[in-house]
């Protein structure tokens, strides 16, 4: 019956958030045409591709909505690609950006990857693109459960996995309020894998049967999945020497995954920090990377009203240089590189941590090894900012003034920043070997 109300509503809710993400669509840089494949309708090219994974020993069908979960799953899909040579993946995601990030790791294994947006959960659409792809194991990464597709599957003996499941405090409430839908739904995964010890009896309760609830530790935080390439980071000292900035000369400061209001409260903290006597002050420079890149033009345009002029990543030739100069901040326009940028940085802000609800993960800095700073609401990472807190290895400041106050103490006492990004990574250890134990369930989920 909830399976039924839900079907009945679906249409409704689709056609209410139609010009929300028509718009949304078009700002992220995605085609009008690729609408079709929300509903699941193949071009011949996309046919033809797809039939030459068909003759493939094992056929995965990986879920990862935007560019974080695409993230975290291509940790997982590169070393399964490479312990199981005759796997196929069917990757598809909901956003744009997402869809660049797979589009990318596609290229690099054009034979096993077949990329596409995820179909609207229509039962009639999810129907049509099972038979399609035929999938011997259906993979969803931390929190995107469609119950068509996961019911379908279920219905065809299909094992599902839900991996790296992520459950937030306002998700689990949210399940938990309906729950009269939500548990017949999540009765019917295969397996759960789980970060924390803790998750197991949150998602039993919500639901999941707990010989089905799986301890492997994240796959963000393992610390194995955190090379850069050094070709990458020489790219991008060479775009910060065309921006007048060097990582040997200039302090960096890195604003990451920031969110409205406080890319222009930062570029103003970093004009006071500047103008102070310290002897610091005019080699500090500010790098920020929005959480959505598409608000570039718009945050250009405000730094601009207060009279802060900026850089665009996007605008840099390597191949020219500035003089050095860090009264200009830099912007990173550009999707996905953002592991890389806190590698090259010296100490890390994390965004959507002082004037939005839920932060963003700092995962990646305090395993880059870099002293980590955020605001007080961090509410989606609880377990991940314990330990860190615990352990020594970040700052969690009270307001803007609390935060230039961490700073200034940072960065009068580089050998403190340098014990917080120390303490920080050693913390993170206990999640060494995540990625390989989620990779054993992915190929073993029956028995798992």
């Amino acid at each position: 019956m909830s399976l039924l109300l839900y079907n009945l509503l679906l249409p409704l809710f689709v056609l209410a958030m139609l010009p929300s993400a028509l718009r949304k669509l078009r700002a992220r840089g995605g085609r009008t045409q690729d609408l079709w494949q929300r509903l699941g309708l193949l071009s011949p090219s996309h046919r033809k591709q797809l039939a030459l994974l068909s003759h493939f020993d094992h056929r995965l069908w990986v879920h990862a909505v935007s560019v974080g979960e695409m993230n975290v799953a291509i940790k997982c899909l590169a070393p399964l690609l490479q312990a199981s040579p005759s796997t196929a993946i069917f990757l598809t995601t909901t956003t744009p950006t997402g869809h660049q990030i797979a589009t990318t790791f596609a290229t690099r294994h054009p034979d096993h990857v077949f990329v596409f947006y995820n179909p609207i959960d229509f039962p009639p659409t999810i129907h049509h693109l099972l038979d399609q792809v035929s999938p011997h194991h259906l993979i969803l990464f931390e929190a995107e459960v469609w119950p068509n597709l996961v019911t379908q599957a279920r219905h065809r003996h299909i094992p599902v996995t839900l991996a790296a499941a992520r459950l937030s405090p306002k998700s689990e409430r949210r399940f938990t309020q309906f729950r009269w839908f939500t548990r017949p739904l999540f009765a019917q995964l295969t397996q759960v894998l789980v970060p924390e010890p803790e998750d197991r009896q949150r998602w039993s309760q919500l639901g999941v049967p707990a010989h089905r609830i799986h301890h492997t530790g994240s796959v963000k935080y393992d610390p194995s999945t955190t090379q850069v390439a050094p070709s990458q980071l020489a790219h991008f000292t060479h775009l910060l020497q065309a921006a007048g900035l060097d990582p040997t000369q200039h302090l960096l400061l890195l604003a990451a995954s920031t969110h409205p209001g406080e890319e222009l409260a930062l570029a103003r903290l970093h004009q006071q920090l500047r103008q102070s006597a310290s002897p610091w002050a005019q080699r500090l420079a500010l790098l920020i990377v929005p959480r959505h890149v598409e608000r570039t033009p718009t945050l250009l345009a405000e730094l601009a009203q207060h009279g802060i002029t900026a850089q665009r990543r996007s605008a840099l030739q390597p191949s020219q240089t500035k003089p050095p100069s860090s009264a200009q901040p830099l912007i990173i326009d550009t999707t996905g590189e953002l592991a890389a940028w806190q590698h090259l940085c010296h100490l890390v802000v994390i965004g959507k941590s002082f004037l939005a609800y839920g932060g963003q993960n700092p995962s990646e800095a305090a395993m880059a090894g870099k002293p980590v700073l955020f605001g007080p609401h961090m509410e989606n990472f609880g377990p991940l900012v314990k330990l860190l807190l615990h352990s020594g290895g970040a700052i969690q400041c009270t307001d803007w003034t609390d935060l230039q106050h961490q700073l200034i103490t940072l960065l009068d006492h580089p050998e403190k920043a340098k014990a917080i990004g120390t303490a920080g990574q050693a913390a993170l250890t206990r999640h060494s070997g995540a990625v390989q134990a989620t990779i054993t369930h992915l190929l073993n989920p029956i028995s798992s």
